[in-house]
């Protein structure tokens, strides 16, 4: 848009006029977006050349004038459709994303959610007596099987399992929680924010460093609810450190009859042993070691939709479903349909179904092959990519745990911020990193099936396309 323009109102191109330009036209076609999108772009963009209007100076040619109209509203157009919820090959090597929307879902389990989001289910039916039900029963019978819980319970992020479980059992008393683990994780989600609007109150033991049994023993006390114990997401403590495990709480919890309780933040429900190959947390090991009730993400390690599982005590766990505070909290059918298919197929034993699982184990040998692959193409269309090793990440709420990987970095006539740029803004869209200098495109977080698009965009955002 010219800044400072002087031009007669009267020459501003009206918006039929640009409703009926061909070109803006075929671009919100390309872009996908409707007559309804070209006009809001087209009163906006009027509105902005009429307050940069100034009176004097030379005036601006109405074919001119007209010219800059119709960037104004492309560029317009173009910043719509970025904006917009759309797909993104994520080659930055973090494979559950926060920001690329953490687990994606994959074939098999949209398959299975798409007939019952299409039209009705039995959400809240029992069809074999014919009445009304209760929602979530598959699910949770599910989440018993792969963790061997007592019960279980499904809301609608692992925040709001935290805010139910402290504001149902320990509202009005204390809960204690050592300094190490006051965290804060994305979005400004504070644990004693959290606790404060509950009703519960916080007890602080032990340092930022070191918390032990006995700080917990001293802190325990006739106005005591709970023991509390917080997963680190988003940083790990190194040196001179020590904290107590739930095996190691347990028989404190019991003898002075508080609950014991777990934010696990993230975990999976892969056979124990195929987490411990992994590294991953799992809920069975806590559970066992005496946790009253524990709960975690849905989506991050475990792969799913975003959702708070609650496992535990039966009894703990009916009286979080009593509490009104839990119907404003529970899943709606999507999330409840998309969770059980992915429960279903764990419980099959199809782990790889669910793509962060297969992007989890999948071979560095035939990552590196397939990084080989894609480079040799690449160079067929005059593009520099040399295979180097590189680190991915698993993401999802495990600090620091690093992937070993295989990335393309890229050379062209463009730099590799210019490169990347296009690639954010392209089509397919592709977020890559910029590292020392270079543009790598990690491969530890790009599915298989995206090879052929990622192919097009390198080839668009080297200059090549």
């Amino acid at each position: 848009m010219l800044a400072g323009m002087s031009f007669e109102l009267r020459d501003l191109p009206s918006v039929s006029s640009l409703l009926a330009d061909e070109r803006l036209a075929a671009l919100a076609d390309e872009l996908g977006l409707s007559a309804a999108d070209v006009k809001h772009g087209a009163e906006v963009v009027l509105n902005a050349f009429r307050s940069q209007r100034i009176a004097d100076g030379e005036p601006l040619p109405e074919a001119r004038l007209r010219e800059a109209v119709v960037e104004g509203v492309a560029g317009s157009l173009r910043r719509l459709a970025l904006r917009r919820f759309q797909p993104v090959i994520n080659a930055t090597g973090i494979i559950v994303h926060t920001n690329l929307g953490r687990a994606p879902l994959g074939t098999k389990v949209l398959d299975a959610v798409r007939a019952g989001l299409e039209g009705y289910s039995n959400l809240e039916y029992e069809l074999e007596p014919g009445r009304r039900g209760k929602r979530g029963r598959e699910v949770e019978r599910l989440l018993c099987v792969l963790s061997g819980a007592e019960a279980a319970l499904l809301v609608n992020n692992n925040a709001a399992a935290v805010f139910l479980i402290l504001r149902t059992l320990c509202a009005g008393r204390e809960v204690v929680i050592s300094r190490s683990e006051l965290v804060q994780i994305g979005g400004g989600f504070r644990i004693p924010e959290i606790l404060a609007e509950s009703g519960a109150v916080l007890r602080e033991v032990g340092t930022s460093n070191i918390t032990t049994t006995h700080d917990y023993a001293s802190a325990v006390g006739a106005n005591t609810a709970a023991i509390l114990k917080v997963h680190r997401s988003n940083f790990t403590l190194s040196g001179f450190t020590a904290e107590c495990t739930i095996a190691e709480l347990a028989p404190l919890a019991r003898e002075r009859g508080v609950l014991l309780l777990e934010d696990m933040g993230a975990a999976t429900l892969l056979p124990e042993s195929e987490a411990n190959k992994l590294g991953l947390p799992h809920p069975a090991p806590s559970l066992r070691a005496g946790a009253d009730l524990l709960c975690f993400s849905a989506d991050k390690v475990l792969g799913l939709a975003q959702g708070g599982i609650i496992l535990g005590q039966r009894q703990l766990a009916e009286r979080l479903r009593r509490s009104p505070l839990y119907r404003v909290l529970r899943p709606d059918k999507s999330l409840l349909s998309v969770i059980e298919a992915g429960l279903a197929l764990l419980v099959a034993g199809d782990y790889e179904a669910i793509p962060v699982n297969a992007l989890l184990r999948t071979d560095l040998t035939a990552l590196k092959n397939r990084a080989f692959v894609l480079a040799r193409k690449l160079r067929k269309d005059r593009i520099e990519a040399q295979v180097v090793e590189s680190e991915g990440e698993i993401g999802g709420g495990i600090a620091g745990r690093k992937l070993p990987s295989y990335a393309l970095a890229i050379s062209g006539e463009a730099s590799p911020d210019e490169m990347a740029a296009r690639l954010r803004t392209g089509s397919p869209v592709v977020l890559a990193i910029v590292r020392e200098g270079r543009l790598l495109v990690d491969l530890r977080s790009v599915l298989p099936q995206q090879d052929d698009a990622l192919l097009r965009a390198l080839v668009v955002a080297a200059g090549k396309g």
